[in-house]
């Protein structure tokens, strides 16, 4: 084991700056080239699923040992020339199961939205009630003190 804080050191290097730095150079091309514009895109929506589903995953499997260099190995394999692993994940992984389950997600998406959007609504009628009650209070206290 190379131990956790170089390993996480190395992922952060291997499985988000270089990859960032390698999209940054093929975003800004004269002529950006499609494929590899789609490429990126497909490396950072796995990227962006593992480090959503790691925050939940590690708590179970962090203790298997070489955990931690599997993973920087798996962002490696994602971008690396010569295997471009993200291709191979995306398109037989993470597209038919999206594919599969697209309409249920975004049902779910929605209701979330419709449910933030109420509670939202509900703490901003909340915090406007309290605030004109708060200043009521402040120009009641301003005005009692003012009389002789």
């Amino acid at each position: 084991m190379i131990g956790s804080f170089l390993t996480r050191g190395l992922i952060m290097v291997f499985g988000y700056a270089y990859p960032a730095y390698d999209c940054f150079k093929s975003v800004e091309k004269n002529k950006p080239d499609i494929e590899q514009l789609r490429f990126w895109c497909q490396y950072w929506i796995l990227v962006a699923v593992l480090t959503v589903s790691e925050r939940i995953g590690d708590t179970f499997v962090s203790w298997v040992p070489m955990y931690s260099e599997a993973k920087l190995a798996f962002y490696i394999y994602l971008w690396y020339p010569k295997t471009k692993g993200t291709t191979y994940v995306y398109d037989s992984f993470f597209r038919p199961y999206i594919s599969k389950h697209e309409t249920e997600i975004d049902r779910n998406l929605m209701e979330l939205r419709t449910r933030a959007g109420d509670v939202l609504v509900l703490y901003w009628q909340r915090a406007a009630s309290y605030g004109q009650t708060r200043i009521f209070d402040v120009l009641q206290y301003i005005a009692s003190q003012s009389t002789p």
